[in-house]
């Protein structure tokens, strides 16, 4: 690499968050969120889950049995039962974590992610709060986006079958 090339991508860095940020869509607040203690949580959830919801863990690619999950139902959050994403919007990106085009309207907010240097848009259940995965502009038309999920922080509810009451 000659010096000027690296002068210049160095010169870029700042930069970075802009050329490489996602904008979600904006969605209205309609969730009312909720105040538990981390502690409750851990009562109510495997550690698994817990260590993805609320310390921000991620699952192993490919172990979750909601990648092979094909029957039309509503995923919902692991913690607080919030209806997070409906089956039609599911695709299989090939990543090795459920994958959706788009999320419930309202049900996640937003936050930058920059654990792997790269700014990521991470996703968290609006209600609980739990994180939930990344949201990334690489998904298939019409939206190009792709709501790449852990397993471990959802449940899926098959069509038919009565939601849970919302965890208090």
């Amino acid at each position: 690499m000659k010096r000027r090339s690296f002068l210049q991508g160095i010169a870029l860095l700042p930069s970075l968050p802009l050329l490489a940020s996602h904008a979600p869509r904006s969605q209205a607040a309609t969730v009312v969120p909720l105040t538990k203690a981390h502690s409750e949580w851990r009562e109510l959830l495997s550690p698994e889950a817990y260590a993805v919801l609320f310390e921000e863990d991620t699952e192993r690619a490919g172990s979750s049995p909601l990648n092979q999950e094909k029957r039309a139902g509503t995923y919902i959050c692991a913690a607080c039962y919030l209806p997070l994403f409906d089956s039609q919007h599911k695709y299989e990106s090939g990543t090795g974590w459920p994958s959706f085009t788009q999320a419930i309207a309202g049900h996640t907010e937003f936050k930058r992610d920059f654990k792997l240097i790269f700014p990521r848009t991470e996703y968290h259940c609006a209600r609980c709060e739990g994180h939930q995965g990344h949201l990334f502009n690489d998904g298939p038309p019409p939206r190009g986006e792709r709501w790449c999920n852990n397993g471990v922080a959802l449940r899926f509810i098959p069509q038919g079958e009565a939601l849970p009451a919302l965890r208090s």
